[in-house]
């Protein structure tokens, strides 16, 4: 597992109609903040400022079909116009577990990405395609 450890930037909150907003950096827009929100957006914050990653090349809760089955994807990293790394958020007080890291290998089987990562905003797990199989790593590669 790799443990995160944040910039110092924060994502931007505010508060309306007695309901907190965390606004996305990528899709410049603000959201009802929920646990799962909240990770995705301190990552994205996580993959900009020190991964290094273009917010340009970053995707947000796209929708995707399995099978009869439509699923939204939480980030997608591109490079060289193709899906790079494919990353599912999950709440922080979910624990990182098998069931997990098949969600995003199912996810995967469609957007085809080079590196899968599953995150609780604390920890995350990350998995490099070599070969056809998924090799777990232990750091997330810069941009």
């Amino acid at each position: 597992m790799i443990q995160l450890l944040y910039p110092s930037q924060k994502p931007s909150i505010k508060t309306a109609k007695r309901k907190e907003f965390i606004f996305c950096v990528i899709r410049k827009r603000w959201f009802v903040i929920t646990p799962e929100e909240w990770v995705r957006q301190n990552f994205l914050l996580y993959l900009i400022h020190v991964l290094k990653y273009s917010a340009a090349l970053i995707s947000v809760e796209k929708q995707l079909q399995i099978g009869e089955v439509k699923k939204r994807f939480d980030i997608v990293i591109y490079k060289n116009d193709k899906p790079f790394m494919l990353i599912e958020c999950k709440e922080m007080n979910v624990p990182l577990s098998e069931l997990t890291i098949v969600q995003v290998l199912n996810y995967n089987t469609k957007v085809q990405a080079e590196i899968m990562v599953v995150t609780n905003g604390n920890y995350c797990a990350a998995y490099k395609k070599t070969a056809g199989n998924f090799l777990e790593i232990m750091e997330l590669p810069a941009a």
